[in-house]
């Protein structure tokens, strides 16, 4: 019989399928056919239709699925460094607005950038998420609020897919701001983006799903529920920025309308994770984001526990507010700073990242039938993917059954 060679074998793992530190199969294997996972567990109770399929060796490596990083801002162009410097020396956010600062600046640099410069600069924040182990990613719009910018993000995030191993799913954030040529005019801003900005990108096929970020400074329930129709009949998903710098009701909506995902959640009350969690809602966490805009108010942990809402953990890579490209430095923060357990961040970049990611072929697991996104670490215990901040501990990462990074022969 001739050897199937899209079958291969990774050996001698001490692999952990959920990334849960309460469950790893020590001396364990995976069985790959093409791009997804036909056998995994023990080696000792590998079927004998395997013995003479080549193999790989991980060394004893700790192996989990690929991380998912399920919401970032990551298509942009410039940087928003001056500002934190003027901050520092007690600009207040309305003097940074009255120079041409905060979120205009990225909206002003972003339109001027050709589609080559916003590609040249998003790739180098993508490579530096998937050095680190992340096989799937949110990529989100909102720095264009026009139509023609709005597009070219978009574009850019799926030139990004077509050119790096990575399942990238993109998010249309029309709603994220409104731009300078619609002040005081919000309501024929929203218009706009219900009625052409987002059933023109959706036909384009540029679009998974739809983001909204309602808040006082941003856009009201009625707003982002007019968005949310208009998604609706377009059969797209939904997700909210919601309860980061005040009390809405933004999450209830966000779970009446069956989002995918609630994102902040710093005022988030109960009746708001209540509905969340009969919806299936993922709370989304941005450590990032609190850490760097120094925010007072934690989000309310012990209410997600108690109520059993998935919580999710991502970067928010962001020029503004969350300027990082480093997911496992939000294990650290999510530990420190939100006082989650080791267990939890890493379930909140993988299985529960993965649910608020809503892509078909991202589970966050390592189970029969999946796609084979994995990724072995030089480390003892999965606690040291949220211990250590700036170490490289990724040796190798297989995404959809091939190899794109292999550090094991210098390791």
């Amino acid at each position: 019989m001739a050897l199937d060679k899209t079958l291969q074998i990774w050996r001698n793992a001490r692999l952990s399928p959920r990334a849960d530190p309460a469950d790893i199969v020590e001396n364990a294997a995976i069985v790959v056919r093409g791009d997804r996972i036909e056998w995994f567990g023990a080696e000792a109770e590998m079927p004998s239709a395997y013995d003479d399929v080549s193999s790989h060796d991980l060394q004893q490596r700790i192996v989990t699925p690929g991380l998912v990083d399920c919401h970032t801002h990551l298509v942009y162009a410039g940087n928003r460094a001056e500002e934190f410097a003027m901050r520092l020396e007690g600009a207040s956010y309305e003097d940074i607005a009255k120079r041409g600062g905060g979120i205009v600046s990225t909206v002003r640099n972003t339109r001027a950038a050709s589609e080559d410069e916003l590609f040249a600069q998003s790739l180098r924040r993508l490579d530096a998420l998937l050095a680190e182990g992340v096989t799937a990613l949110e990529i989100k719009s909102g720095y264009g609020l026009d139509l023609a910018t709005e597009r070219k993000m978009l574009r850019v995030a799926r030139r990004l897919a077509e050119t790096r191993p990575v399942t990238i799913s993109t998010t249309f954030l029309g709603a994220h701001a409104l731009p300078p040529e619609y002040a005081g005019r919000a309501d024929d801003y929203i218009a706009h983006v219900c009625n052409e900005m987002l059933p023109t990108l959706a036909a384009e096929g540029l679009i998974d799903s739809v983001d909204v970020f309602c808040e006082r400074i941003a856009f009201t329930l009625e707003q982002a529920e007019r968005v949310f129709v208009a998604a609706s009949k377009l059969n797209l998903r939904v997700k909210m920025h919601a309860e980061q710098l005040s009390l809405m009701g933004g999450a209830a909506l966000a779970a009446k309308h069956r989002a995918l995902s609630a994102d902040h959640l710093e005022f988030l009350d109960e009746a708001g994770a209540i509905a969340m969690r009969e919806a299936g809602t993922v709370a989304v966490l941005l450590p990032g984001a609190f850490y760097f805009i120094r925010e007072k108010q934690l989000p309310p942990i012990d209410l997600l526990r108690r109520h059993g809402v998935p919580i999710a953990l991502a970067t928010d890579s962001n020029p503004g507010t969350s300027p990082s490209t480093s997911l496992l430095l939000m294990l650290n923060m999510g530990c420190t700073l939100f006082r989650l357990s080791v267990a939890e961040v890493l379930a909140g970049v993988t299985r529960h990242g993965a649910k608020a990611l809503g892509h078909a072929d991202v589970t966050g697991e390592i189970k029969l039938g999946a796609k084979a996104d994995f990724v072995a670490w030089d480390i003892e215990t999965l606690a040291e993917l949220a211990y250590w901040t700036g170490l490289e501990r990724c040796a190798l990462v297989v995404r959809h059954g091939a190899v794109t990074k292999d550090k094991r022969k210098t390791a």
